[in-house]
């Protein structure tokens, strides 16, 4: 045998998109139901953006928000670069 199979390393990448929603509505005294009545999305769906609990968003609803908060997507959201650990299993 090459090399010891008992011991080896798995890399865990993680991806991380973060919604600065909270932040830019609290800078603007703003309620997610006043963003909701702005823009016309759905309740459910501006929660889970606000709250990070969504894998996807589409491109007319970050329009909606981004022009309803005049912002541009990358003040809407933080991308934070992929970090590896590294864990013995």
């Amino acid at each position: 045998m090459l090399f010891d199979t008992s011991t080896f390393y798995e890399i865990k990448v993680f991806i991380m998109i973060v919604s600065n929603l909270p932040v830019l509505l609290a800078e603007r005294r703003m309620k997610v139901a006043d963003l909701i009545r702005m823009t016309g999305i759905s309740k459910s769906t501006m929660h889970k953006i606000y709250n990070e609990q969504t894998s996807r968003i589409d491109f007319e609803t970050m329009d909606k928000i981004c022009e309803a908060l005049d912002v541009g997507v990358g003040e809407l959201f933080t991308y934070i670069p992929n970090k590896a650990s590294e864990e013995v299993k």
